[in-house]
């Protein structure tokens, strides 16, 4: 394929991931709350994301994508992560003062956080299992050489993001009382929790 095509695959994927990436999710709440006090937080939780993401999209090359849309394991994975992500969420709600001044109460480094937040969120898996597993195949159509520059194409956009939400968080928190950052903290945590209620039921849907 010509190097014209293969550079508007690379645009689609930055397009396609962006679009994953904005969405609010348990990493973008816990970037807002660690990113009070470190302006660097972003660029950590999104690495901790990356580790757990670059060996899913390996293993999607090797066909993981099929067991993820298993109706039964998506079903589990919806559960149980649902259900983390309600304690996670209402331990933001609960302890948003106390993580205004401690990031994350329950992992005080933005890289673990970002590890933890990752693997709790089945819409993070069941966006690889669709839309990703498409991406993913679509690259190896060019050849080998193309999946490592869709990894770096796809985690780039993360780091963006994430590092641009923690700079703007710490860099404007003085110009803002910090029961503003108390308020976003509970309105990500409520977030979160509605999500997971949505993954809960759609997994209970399912196994019925």
């Amino acid at each position: 394929m010509s190097i014209e095509t293969a550079l508007l695959f690379l645009g689609s994927v930055a397009v396609i991931s962006l679009s994953g990436v904005l969405m609010p999710g348990p990493v973008f709440a816990v970037t807002i709350a660690c990113g009070y006090n470190d302006r660097r937080a972003g660029w950590k939780i999104a690495l901790g994301h990356i580790l757990v993401e670059v060996p899913l999209i390996v293993g999607i090359f090797f066909g993981l994508s099929t067991f993820l849309r298993n109706d039964s394991i998506f079903a589990l994975i919806g559960l149980l992560g649902g259900g983390l992500l309600i304690y996670m969420g209402w331990d933001m709600v609960r302890k948003r003062k106390e993580i205004v001044t401690s990031c994350d109460t329950r992992y005080k480094d933005p890289f673990i956080a970002g590890i933890m937040t990752t693997v709790s969120n089945p819409g993070w898996l069941l966006w690889w299992a669709t839309v990703g597993a498409a991406l993913t195949t679509t690259a190896i159509t060019f050849g080998l050489w193309m999946l490592p520059l869709f990894v770096i194409v796809h985690i780039t956009c993360d780091l963006i993001w994430e590092g641009l939400i923690a700079l703007t968080v710490f860099d404007t928190k003085g110009k803002w009382d910090n029961r503003w950052h108390q308020y976003m903290i509970a309105g990500s945590g409520a977030l979160m929790i509605v999500f997971a209620i949505i993954f809960i039921v759609n997994g209970v849907n399912i196994l019925l």
